[in-house]
């Protein structure tokens, strides 16, 4: 699907490729606020879809410091960005990624995982060739993830509700 933007091109990393700098604390540039994740409203839905995502790089090697850190935040914020997604929190380790991530209800975990592992794969072993010697083959990333939805309430809570909803 070519002309669709939710796909991901990554056409637009050269942007960055020409020293523009970005303040990341600033998350109103990237279209980022945490008053977005709260309930979205669609054309006859009303949602909060948000998942809790971890994945690490192939041989769980501890290859994300420095400059490979920071360009990889950038390029996690502007993926969700283009695909209206809402980072709640991030952070990197040396050697995995934690993202909490609200989604849209017709974009899947996989599919969301798919674009933000398989783009910034591409870029990172572009712009930094010398993992090359650490992370051999043709991913930066292992095959595998954990998801994990997030909410307001527990589980016992919504049984409650719903128990109750019966009376």
């Amino acid at each position: 699907m070519p002309g669709n933007p939710r796909f991901l091109t990554w056409g637009w990393m050269a942007s960055f490729r020409s020293g523009a700098r970005w303040n990341l604390a600033k998350r109103s540039k990237f279209g980022h606020d945490l008053a977005m994740a709260r309930y979205q409203t669609g054309s006859d839905t009303k949602h909060r879809l948000q998942y809790h995502l971890v994945w690490i790089p192939k041989y769980r090697r501890r290859v994300l410091r420095g400059k490979v850190v920071i360009r990889l935040r950038k390029l996690l914020w502007e993926a969700c960005r283009m695909n209206k997604w809402w980072i709640s929190e991030l952070s990197i380790e040396e050697d995995h990624v934690h993202i909490i991530i609200q989604t849209k209800p017709n974009d899947s975990v996989a599919e969301v995982v798919q674009r933000l592992k398989g783009g910034t794969s591409r870029v990172i072993r572009k712009e930094y060739p010398e993992l090359e010697e650490f992370l051999w083959g043709d991913s930066f990333w292992t095959d595998g993830y954990f998801a994990e939805t997030v909410g307001n309430v527990d589980e016992d809570v919504v049984r409650r509700y719903i128990r109750e909803q019966r009376r």
